[in-house]
């Protein structure tokens, strides 16, 4: 397993709609392996294809958060959501991508969800709390959306100016 390094917004990457994965091969099980590992490195609870400079569609996530309790990866290939609620939740949403910074995001509080899982077999899953939050933000990233997208244009501008400079600090360094 290799810890890939994650792309910083802004990048013309996180903008484009992911490719659909035609065959779960060893290749793309090695992936799922990697965006883990860069995941639990960061550390973050989900982590999308794109972010790693793969444009397909793959999302791993893993919200457990207790202490003491055993973790729980998914992989999740070609995901999409079949169904959400009417009903919404607010979340203060951080990514890997946008680092330290945070915001509040309105999304459907419960989601169902298909994919295919690392052996190709078609799985549903119905996500609520913060696995919903986070399986919708995976999601959106695969079609070039960013939780910032979400925001008021001028707090929008104000995180990607911070990004910006945050990108010519570690080109320096």
């Amino acid at each position: 397993m290799t810890t890939r390094p994650i792309l910083i917004h802004p990048d013309p990457r996180l903008k484009k709609v992911a490719d659909p994965v035609a065959e779960i091969s060893a290749e793309m099980r090695a992936l799922a392996e990697d965006m883990l590992e860069t995941m639990y490195d960061a550390p973050g609870i989900g982590l999308a294809a794109p972010q790693i400079g793969v444009l397909k569609r793959l999302i791993v996530m893993d919200c457990v958060k207790e202490e003491g309790a055993s973790p729980a990866p998914m992989a999740l290939f070609n995901p999409e959501i079949t169904w959400s609620s009417d009903e919404t939740s607010v979340y203060e949403e951080g990514c890997l991508s946008i680092p330290e910074q945070y915001a509040e995001v309105t999304r459907p509080a419960e989601v169902r969800v298909r994919w295919q899982d690392l052996d190709g077999k078609l799985r549903e899953e119905q996500f609520d709390g913060l696995w919903a939050t986070c399986v919708q933000h995976e999601i959106d990233h695969l079609n070039g959306k960013l939780f910032i997208d979400y925001l008021k244009p001028l707090k929008r501008q104000m995180i990607t100016r911070r990004m910006q400079k945050l990108k010519r600090e570690r080109a320096r360094a």
